[in-house]
C-alpha cells in the first residue's frame, strides 16, 4: 500500500503520495488526465524551471520577493535540475488543460516544497513561486524558451554537422560520374559530387531558414500574465525577467512586441514548425536518393553500397537493408505529421488565449529532437561511410543512349531521337549507332559524348 498525506487547495482536500514533492493541484491533474502516459517533454520542463528561476531573481531585484524567499526558489530550481531523474516530479499528462495550468502548478508546487525546506518561512506555490506570472504567459514563454534552447544547442549544430559531412563526402567522390535521372529514368550524366552538393545546399538552406525564426521564438509573452495586460506584474518585470533568463542560458531573450499576440496565438510556433517540415522534406529527399542509389545489389541501381549495420531479414540470409535512410524517412514523416497537428493547434487561439499549448510544446520539441538525432545518424552511418560501386556507374553510362542529347545542336533533335531509340532497341552503345547514322568521326563523337565533359554543361 502506498502511504499518503493529505494536501489542500482551493477546492478542498485529497490524498497525495507521502514522498511526492508536488501537492494538491498536481495530484488533481494526475487524477483527471490519465490519457497518454506521456508527461511534458524534458526540454519543456527544463525551460519552465529556468523561467521560474529567472522570475524569482527578477522579483527579488524589483523588491517584490524578499531575498531569502527568492534565493530559496532559485536553489530549489538548481537542486531539481541537478537530479538525474528529475522528470519523476513532473508526471502531468500532455493531454491536460489547454493552457498548461496543471504543468505550471506542478512546477510551482515542487519548487515551493523544496524552497520551504531551506527558508525560515513557508514558500507558497502561488504567492511566491508564481509571483507576477500566470499560466497564460509562462507556458507560452516556456514553449518559446525550450524551442529556442533546443534549436541553438542541438538542432543547428546537428544540421551543420550533416551539411559538413555531405560536403566532405562530395570532395572524395568528385571524380565519379553517374547517370543522371529525371522521372527515375536515364538522363544526362552528372558528377556524384554535384548530387551530393545539391543535398548539402538543401541542408544549408534549412539552417538559414531556421535561424531566421530565432528572433521570433526568442521573444516571450512573459509579463502579460492572465490576458496580456500584465495585471499583478511589476511594470519592469518583463524586461528584468528576460535579462535574467538571458544571463542564465546564454541565449538572448526579449519581451514580445505585443504580449496579447504571444498569449492569444501560437503563430510563431506554427512558423517554426513549418521550417522544421521543410527540413523534413529535405531529409526525405536525401534518404530516398540514398535508398535508390543503394538498391540491388544485383537487380537495382547498385551505384553505392551503404554501410552494413544489421541483418536485413529474419528469413532471407545475407540480406542487408538501408536502415538509416529508412529511419530518416520515418522521422521526416513524423515531423510532417507533427506540423499538421501544430497547425490545427495554432488555430485554437480563442480570443486572449490559445488552448492547445501542451500539444504545441510536445510536437514542436519532438520534431526538433528527431531531426537533430537522425541528422547525426545520417551523417555518420550513411553519408560518410558509403562506398561507390565504380563498375556499376561505368556500365550504366556506357549503355545510356540519352548521351545523344549532346548531338542535338549538330544533328537536330529528331535525328538524335532516332539514334537513341535504335540504341535502346538494339542494346548497343550510342556512339556505335551514331557513327553509323551521322557523318561525324569516332574521334569527334568520343569528344562530344564524353560523360565527364557533359557534366560541365554548355555547348
Amino acid at each position: 500500500m502506498m502511504t499518503t498525506r493529505i494536501e489542500r487547495d482551493s477546492m478542498g482536500e485529497l490524498e497525495v503520495a507521502e514522498h511526492a514533492l508536488y501537492a494538491a493541484q498536481t495530484q488533481r491533474a494526475i487524477n483527471n488526465f490519465p490519457v497518454s502516459g506521456q508527461s511534458m517533454p524534458q526540454p519543456f520542463i527544463r525551460a519552465l524551471l529556468l523561467a521560474k528561476k529567472a522570475a524569482a531573481q527578477a522579483n527579488t531585484k524589483l523588491g517584490l520577493l524578499n531575498e531569502e524567499t527568492g534565493t530559496a526558489i532559485c536553489k530549489a530550481v538548481d537542486n531539481v535540475l541537478s537530479e538525474e531523474n528529475y522528470m519523476q516530479h513532473f508526471p502531468v499528462d500532455v493531454f491536460q488543460t489547454g493552457s498548461g495550468t496543471s504543468s505550471n502548478m506542478n512546477a510551482n508546487e515542487v519548487l515551493a516544497t523544496l524552497a520551504s525546506r531551506t527558508a525560515s518561512t513557508t514558500v507558497s506555490p502561488n504567492d511566491h513561486v508564481n509571483y507576477g506570472q500566470s499560466s497564460n504567459d509562462i507556458i507560452p514563454s516556456s514553449i518559446h524558451i525550450s524551442a529556442a534552447l533546443e534549436i541553438n544547442e542541438k538542432l543547428i549544430p546537428a544540421l551543420t554537422y550533416l551539411a559538413n559531412a555531405i560536403k566532405a563526402k562530395a570532395e572524395t567522390v568528385k571524380d565519379q560520374i553517374k547517370t543522371g535521372r529525371t522521372h527515375l529514368m536515364d538522363a544526362m550524366p552528372v558528377r556524384m559530387e554535384q548530387s551530393l552538393l545539391s543535398w548539402a545546399t538543401q541542408i544549408d538552406q534549412n539552417i538559414v531558414a531556421i535561424k531566421n525564426t530565432l528572433p521570433m521564438i526568442q521573444s516571450l509573452a512573459q509579463g502579460g500574465t492572465a490576458v496580456g495586460t500584465g495585471i499583478n506584474a511589476h511594470e519592469d518585470f518583463a524586461e528584468q525577467f528576460n535579462q535574467e533568463l538571458t544571463d542564465l542560458t546564454g541565449v538572448t531573450f526579449t519581451r514580445a512586441e505585443n504580449l496579447f499576440t504571444h498569449i492569444g496565438t501560437q503563430d510563431i510556433a506554427v512558423s517554426v514548425s513549418g521550417q522544421l517540415k521543410m527540413t523534413a522534406v529535405s531529409l526525405m529527399k536525401i534518404a530516398n536518393d540514398l535508398r535508390w542509389m543503394n538498391s540491388g545489389p544485383l537487380a537495382g541501381l547498385s551505384e553505392i553500397e551503404l554501410e552494413a549495420l544489421q541483418p536485413g531479414s529474419s528469413i532471407m540470409p545475407g540480406k542487408v537493408n538501408p536502415v538509416i535512410p529508412e529511419a530518416t524517412a520515418m522521422v521526416a514523416a513524423q515531423v510532417m505529421g507533427n506540423d499538421t497537428t501544430i497547425t490545427v493547434a495554432g488555430q485554437s487561439g480563442n480570443f486572449e488565449l490559445n488552448v492547445m499549448l501542451p500539444l504545441v510544446a510536445r510536437n514542436l520539441l519532438e520534431s526538433i529532437e528527431l531531426i537533430a538525432n537522425v541528422s547525426r545518424l545520417l551523417a555518420d552511418k550513411a553519408i560518410t561511410s558509403f562506398k561507390v560501386n565504380e563498375d556499376s556507374l561505368k556500365q550504366a553510362l556506357s549503355r545510356n543512349p540519352i548521351l545523344v542529347t549532346a548531338l542535338n545542336p549538330i544533328i537536330g533533335y529528331l535525328k538524335a531521337a532516332e539514334i537513341a531509340k535504335q540504341a535502346y532497341k538494339e542494346g548497343r552503345p550510342v556512339i556505335e549507332v551514331a557513327l553509323e547514322n551521322t557523318d561525324l568521326s569516332r574521334e569527334e563523337l568520343e569528344r562530344l559524348l564524353d560523360p565527364a565533359k557533359l557534366t560541365l554543361g554548355g555547348l
